[in-house]
């Protein structure tokens, strides 16, 4: 790998030929984004597309989830902090625009639970792929927040918007066979040949001409960039607001004592 990385431990780049492994690797927290974890995933693809040997993506997480969404404690800290709080929206903003914008292909290997901000990084891939052992859910209403990371924008424009507000105001679990159809997964696989069939795909979308696959993706998402721009800053103002309230302070406060 000729490009060298500048990340912290709890995001791993690996080298496989033309492909990147991107781990998301806190395992024992379940993959759960504390603030190194979430500045890396805004920096991180400027770094990959600095790899010029670099052509696939597959990002995926270390053990049993890929991303239990944002790590309670960290999140906490944001009830009395609000510089903190508001450098993780700008952050998260970032997060969802440096995905739109990559120009390579990113293959999700969801191998385990992603939820809230796991979830959304994992629908914004080109091409997701979800072990049936896995399920999406974006729980932020449950404690109190609006959905402003994505899910709220940008769920309607992928799934019949009967179906996902559902999911979005209960903040209920996805079963991977649901994700696929509603549309927020691509295909299910057996949990053990997840990465063996993502670095597959990895290797085909690898071969293909350079500059028409590039530009295939970059037309592509050129419809979600237009469709979430006032939708992504709408969510983000909502959920700041949010992030203020007396319910949402009582609601993490129960739910961190709970986890303990």
């Amino acid at each position: 790998m000729s490009t060298t990385y500048d990340l912290p431990d709890e995001l791993t780049v690996a080298a496989e030929g033309p492909l990147r492994i991107v781990t998301i690797n806190r395992p024992e927290q379940l993959n759960a984004v504390n603030r190194p974890l979430h500045w890396a995933l805004a920096n991180v693809w400027r770094q990959l597309t600095a790899d010029r040997e670099a052509r696939v993506v597959v990002l995926t997480g270390a053990g049993r989830a890929f991303s239990a969404g944002g790590d309670l404690d960290w999140i906490t800290t944001f009830l009395d902090d609000p510089v903190a709080r508001d450098e993780s929206l700008r952050e998260g903003a970032q997060i969802i625009e440096e995905l739109l914008r990559f120009p390579l292909p990113v293959i999700a290997a969801v191998n385990g639970p992603a939820v809230g901000l796991g979830c959304s990084v994992a629908v914004l891939c080109d091409v997701v792929l979800i072990s049936e052992r896995a399920y999406l859910a974006d729980p932020h209403v449950s404690v109190g927040l609006v959905a402003g990371d994505g899910g709220a924008a940008f769920w309607p424009l992928l799934t019949p918007i009967l179906r996902s507000r559902e999911y979005l105001l209960t903040g209920d679990r996805i079963p991977a066979a649901t994700a696929v159809e509603l549309g927020l997964a691509s295909r299910t696989t057996e949990p053990d040949e997840l990465l063996a069939e993502a670095r597959a795909l990895g290797g085909r979308l690898a071969a293909q001409p350079r500059e028409a696959l590039e530009g295939t993706k970059r037309v592509a998402n050129m419809h979600l960039a237009q469709a979430l721009a006032g939708a992504v800053q709408a969510g983000f103002a909502a959920e700041a607001v949010t992030m203020r309230s007396d319910e949402h302070r009582r609601r993490l406060l129960a739910l961190r004592e709970g986890r303990r």
